[in-house]
């Protein structure tokens, strides 16, 4: 009993003396004022940014487009694409994720100037400033960007109407009863945030070595180890002002796009001169990286591996950091590679890539054989795509596709293809998902390629000039067009892109070019419905019997209706505020 007791007192004591433990301090709780003499903690106002970005990831939103069918009838993109889009189903809803990331930044805008960012060094706090101040307004246009391309829309009342415009923090005692601002509005609160972003940020972030590197609004007030500090190379992969140049771009090609441009004053001039800038930087045409159209593969992981530093390959502006996994081949690996084959690519993607000497092949010199579709194509189609046939994984598995043969055979089990096509592009073939000896490998996820510049430029610049004017910028959207044709090992003399002469020939072409550079990246779904094109287009697959006989056959229609070319405001979000929705949603 004594001992008992005594374990019991003991027991009572410690309980009393460790109060605190079950009762957290008030010092735990942090307050925003909290931020003004811990660096660390303001940077993770500004970092809400960063993790909110919606390219940190691959959507698959192709599955919502001719470009690609989803063997998971539950994926949301099948949903939408078969009717069951709505403003209370929005799989390619930005609004709360970007107007969260928003407040967030807005907060850190409103608070920088009172935080103490560096208690040593000379001038250190100030440069930690500006560097914050630049990242955050470069992200906030980003951010609303992003807005403007899923939410900005005509009204029934012809208004061409983006989102509101918030630059303040919000709290409980504001009016958030404000109605959309007009897109062009949005565009201007854009460019104003960039100017404002690359008024404070270096073009990279890199290290001086001497004191002659460092900027002149920074000369004679702080020191090479100081700038670095700030400035240097271990902040690689955070917003530039050579990445700023890069939105810019992007923000002007959508401006001036058919379903906006007439609710805008922009033009193909600004998108071609933006795109230029960005381009200029790596000398032009003959800065295009010769292993853009791969660079994700195989072949080009000692590249991959290397990167970890911080550095980016040459087609890559701006990324993800790099980790290892073996998800995307999870998912897209056919399933006798012990994948799930989830991205089926269409007949109407696989019918867009040419023949090996350029020509389309709906061209009658083309020397397209219907019998043997495969044979004597653009070297793209293998690299992105998996047909009946092709050698894949790390143990160089033939994957037949035709029906009966084997797992991996038309519509064979739950995870086997539907459209007799399996997606190749993005995944890394020396992952092993066999159970017995599985392997990772290291990935990332581009923010931004240069070969999406270069579309961008080719594009605006034909708009602009016509396939063969320069503008002010030394090269042409023809120019543009041979390089990536060339670099994708199309033969050469390129005689078909040489038989293209009009504006609206090469607007095709480009259009087509963007689609296969591009794809599965997520660009099929805007480009589209920017360019006001088709976008109920009935997806087809490829069917092979068993005795080897070959038939298109259709796999899904798609539900769109002319409104879907602008998508709708979340419900809730215009009960709420009145505000005012885009038409016919």
């Amino acid at each position: 009993m004594k001992t008992k007791l005594i374990i019991l007192f003991a027991f009572v004591v410690l309980l009393t003396a460790c109060e605190d433990l079950f009762s957290p301090a008030d010092m735990n709780n942090r307050k925003l004022e909290d931020i003004y003499n811990d660096a660390a903690f303001a940077q993770g106002l500004l970092l809400n940014g960063y993790v909110r970005l919606p390219s940190g990831g691959y959507s698959f939103n192709d599955v919502a487009t001719d470009d690609a069918v989803s063997n998971d009838p539950n994926n949301p993109y099948l949903l939408m694409a078969t009717g069951q889009w709505s403003a209370m189903n929005n799989p390619v809803e930005q609004w709360t994720g970007a107007f969260a990331a928003i407040q967030y930044l807005n907060i850190i805008l409103a608070e920088t100037d009172s935080v103490n960012w560096a208690k040593t060094g000379k001038y250190t706090s100030e440069m930690f400033n500006d560097r914050t101040k630049g990242e955050a307004y470069g992200l906030r246009a980003l951010f609303l960007f992003h807005l403007l391309q899923a939410h900005g829309g005509w009204t029934t009342d012809g208004q061409l109407l983006g989102v509101p415009i918030i630059t303040e923090p919000l709290d409980g005692e504001s009016d958030f009863t404000m109605p959309r601002n007009t897109f062009s509005e949005c565009i201007a609160q854009i460019y104003t945030d960039l100017d404002m972003a690359e008024s404070y940020l270096p073009l990279d972030f890199e290290d001086v070595a001497d004191e002659s590197q460092i900027p002149a609004k920074y000369t004679g007030k702080t020191t090479v180890s100081d700038y670095n500090r700030v400035f240097g190379s271990y902040n690689r992969q955070r917003l530039t002002s050579r990445i700023v140049k890069g939105i810019r771009a992007k923000v002007a090609l959508l401006a001036a796009s058919p379903a906006y441009r007439e609710g805008t004053n922009a033009s193909w001039e600004d998108a071609a001169n933006a795109a230029a800038e960005v381009l200029n930087l790596i000398g032009g045409v003959s800065g295009m990286a010769s292993n853009g159209g791969y660079w994700y593969a195989k072949a080009n992981a000692d590249e991959i591996n290397a990167i970890e530093s911080g550095k980016n390959p040459a087609e890559i502006l701006w990324r993800t950091n790099v980790g290892e996994s073996n998800g995307l081949e999870t998912e897209n690996y056919p399933p006798t590679l012990y994948g799930n084959g989830r991205v089926n690519p269409t007949q109407n993607l696989v019918d867009a890539f040419p023949m090996l000497n350029g020509y389309p092949i709906s061209d009658s010199n083309s020397g397209y054989n219907p019998n043997k579709p495969y044979e004597n194509r653009d070297p793209r189609l293998a690299m992105y795509i998996v047909v009946h046939g092709s050698k894949m994984g790390p143990t160089n598995s033939t994957i037949q596709t035709k029906v009966g043969k084997t797992k991996d055979g038309l519509d064979n089990i739950a995870t086997s293809t539907r459209t007799g096509y399996y997606m190749r592009k993005l995944l890394r073939e020396d992952v092993n998902l066999n159970p017995t000896s599985a392997t990772s490998q290291k990935h990332y996820v581009p923010h931004m390629r240069y070969t999406e510049l270069f579309l961008i430029y080719a594009e605006a610049a034909n708009e602009a000039w016509g396939p063969d004017g320069a503008g002010p910028n030394g090269f042409t959207a023809r120019d543009v067009i041979a390089a990536l044709r060339q670099r994708a090992g199309i033969d050469q003399p390129d005689s078909y892109l040489a038989s293209v002469g009009s504006k609206e020939q090469m607007r095709a072409l480009i259009r087509n070019e963007r689609r296969l550079e591009l794809c599965f990246e997520g660009f099929r779904f805007w480009d589209l419905r920017r360019w006001k094109e088709n976008i109920s287009e009935p997806v087809s697959g490829m069917k092979i019997s068993a005795d080897d006989q070959l038939a298109i056959t259709q796999i899904e229609k798609r539900q769109y209706t002319d409104y879907m070319y602008y998508g709708p405001l979340p419900y809730s979000e215009v009960l709420k505020w009145n505000l005012t929705q885009n038409a016919g949603w």
